[in-house]
C-alpha cells in the first residue's frame, strides 16, 4: 500500500490535479445598491445620521467590502447608483413625502408607516422622478423586490401599489393600463 501523493513530491512538468481556484468577478449592481440605499435611509431616519457620513460608511465598510462576500454572492453595489439615490431623496425629500402621501389610504401619512417602508417608498419616488433611463416597471419591481428581502407580508403589495400609482402620475404611457 502506497502513501497518497504529497503535491509537493510532484515535479514542476505534472499537472496539478486541483483546479485553479479564480477570485469572483464582482459585478456592480444596481439592484444592490437599491437595497443598501434603502438600508442607509433607514440608518439615516433613525439615528439622524449625516448624508456624508452614511455614504463614507457604506463605501469603506459595505459596498467595496468583496473579501466579505462569499462565493455565491458576485454582485457588490453600484457605488455612483447609490450615492445618486441617497443624495437625490435627502435633495428632493419635500417633494417625494407629499407625492407618497397622496397614494397612502386617508388617514395615513408617510411619517406612520414602517421605518424600512417609509425608505423603499422614498428612494423609489425619487428614482421615477429623476432617473429617466430606468423604466418605471424596473424601478417598481426592484423595490418591491427589495420590500421582500425585508418583510413577508402585505408591505410588498403596499410598495407595489403605492409606487404604481406615483409612475402613472410621474410617467404617464410607460405602464400598461389596468
Amino acid at each position: 500500500m502506497s502513501a497518497p501523493d504529497n503535491p509537493s513530491d510532484k515535479s514542476p512538468d505534472q499537472p496539478n490535479d486541483k483546479p485553479e481556484q479564480k477570485s469572483p468577478k464582482v459585478r456592480h449592481s444596481r439592484s444592490t445598491a437599491r437595497l443598501e440605499a434603502v438600508q442607509a435611509l433607514y440608518q439615516m431616519d433613525l439615528a439622524q445620521t449625516d448624508l456624508a457620513d452614511v455614504i463614507e460608511e457604506f463605501k469603506s465598510h459595505r459596498l467595496e467590502d468583496t473579501e466579505a462576500m462569499g462565493a455565491a454572492e458576485l454582485e457588490a453595489a453600484n457605488p455612483q447608483h447609490f450615492a445618486k439615490v441617497l443624495k437625490g431623496v435627502v435633495r428632493r425629500q419635500r417633494e417625494i413625502d407629499p407625492l407618497v402621501d397622496q397614494q397612502l389610504a386617508e388617514g395615513w401619512h408617510l411619517v406612520r408607516i414602517d421605518s424600512i417602508v417609509r425608505a423603499i417608498l422614498r428612494a423609489g419616488t425619487y428614482e421615477l422622478l429623476d432617473i429617466a433611463d430606468v423604466p418605471a416597471r424596473v424601478v417598481i419591481t426592484e423595490y418591491v423586490e427589495v420590500a421582500k428581502a425585508f418583510f413577508e407580508g402585505d408591505e410588498p403589495r403596499l410598495v407595489n401599489g403605492v409606487l404604481d400609482q406615483i409612475a402613472r402620475k410621474l410617467r404617464p404611457g410607460q405602464l400598461a393600463d389596468r
